[in-house]
């Protein structure tokens, strides 16, 4: 495809996706470098004074010095005494929402690829309505709810508010898969004489393995990343706490650690970046499914 391009055009194109990609993973390479240095270095201005004049390498000393170390990532464990359950917990929240989720989607977006029926439109509508809204705006009836039933303080209280708010989302996505799915196979089947639920189950699923990947690791990341508001509001037990309500334990009355912190909000990226390596085959063709019409 490259071919049709002449060599100058080929140059601009990488130049921009570098510059693209260095845009993305500046924020963190900063995080990166922060927490490498030292706090007393973390604060050193790389900006020049009015009239200052300064050569290239004590200017990138300001950047980067010899007292550069790994000393945060092996501090924050003593810091935090509870890192690595604020790290187990967010896993484990991301991973139970995500299930719980996806048993509610498949079954949900098969019946809007597959069947018409009055208020389709209108309730699909809605969904992406739901998506306009900020958690923060339902906080206070969903506190009620959850204290209610008795679920404060619980892996609960966080993971029934993911799951219903990335519910719609997930629809969406999931339908978009279904519907590439030829109906034919599915006529094939209730001709040999299957039911609905098993031609779902033993042909329309493992035709939709790449598209029911992508939908998990979306519902994945979001769960991952919305922790907070809901950890904040509705659990006040360490036990329970995800990591990215549990890392303002760096965070003390004087003085904050921002090198440590930076060290483990990149521990904490590294369960999401785990995924999108092992499963990045599965993600590109599931992305790429249906991009061709035939």
């Amino acid at each position: 495809m490259m071919d049709k391009y002449s060599l100058l055009h080929k140059i601009g194109i990488y130049l921009s996706l570098g510059l693209f990609i260095l845009f993305m993973l500046l924020p963190f390479v900063e995080m990166f470098v922060a927490s490498l240095r030292p706090i007393t270095h973390l604060f050193s201005r790389p900006e020049l004074e009015v009239g200052e004049t300064m050569g290239f390498l004590d200017f990138m000393s300001r950047f980067w010095s010899d007292t550069m170390s790994f000393q945060a990532y092996r501090d924050m464990w003593v810091t935090v005494p509870q890192l690595p359950r604020y790290i187990f917990n967010s896993v484990f929240i991301a991973t139970a929402v995500t299930l719980l989720s996806m048993c509610f989607i498949i079954p949900a977006a098969y019946a809007y690829a597959r069947f018409d029926f009055r208020g389709k439109t209108t309730s699909l509508t809605l969904f992406l309505a739901v998506n306009m809204f900020s958690g923060a705006v339902l906080l206070i009836p969903l506190y009620k709810l959850l204290r209610s039933y008795g679920l404060l303080n619980t892996y609960w209280a966080m993971i029934i508010p993911g799951v219903a708010f990335l519910i719609p989302t997930g629809i969406w996505l999931l339908k978009s898969f279904l519907e590439k799915i030829p109906y034919e196979l599915e006529e094939a089947a209730f001709v040999d004489g299957a039911s609905r639920l098993y031609t779902l189950r033993r042909v329309i699923l493992p035709l939709a393995v790449p598209g029911l990947i992508v939908v998990s690791v979306a519902m994945f990341i979001g769960a991952y990343a919305q922790q907070f508001l809901f950890a904040i509001t509705f659990n006040q037990n360490r036990d329970y706490m995800p990591l990215p309500a549990g890392i303002f334990e760096f965070v003390g009355y004087q003085t904050v650690l921002w090198n440590e912190m930076m060290a483990a909000s990149l521990i904490g990226i590294l369960p999401v970046l785990l995924i999108f390596l092992f499963m990045q085959k599965h993600l590109i063709s599931g992305l790429t499914a249906g991009a061709v019409k035939e």
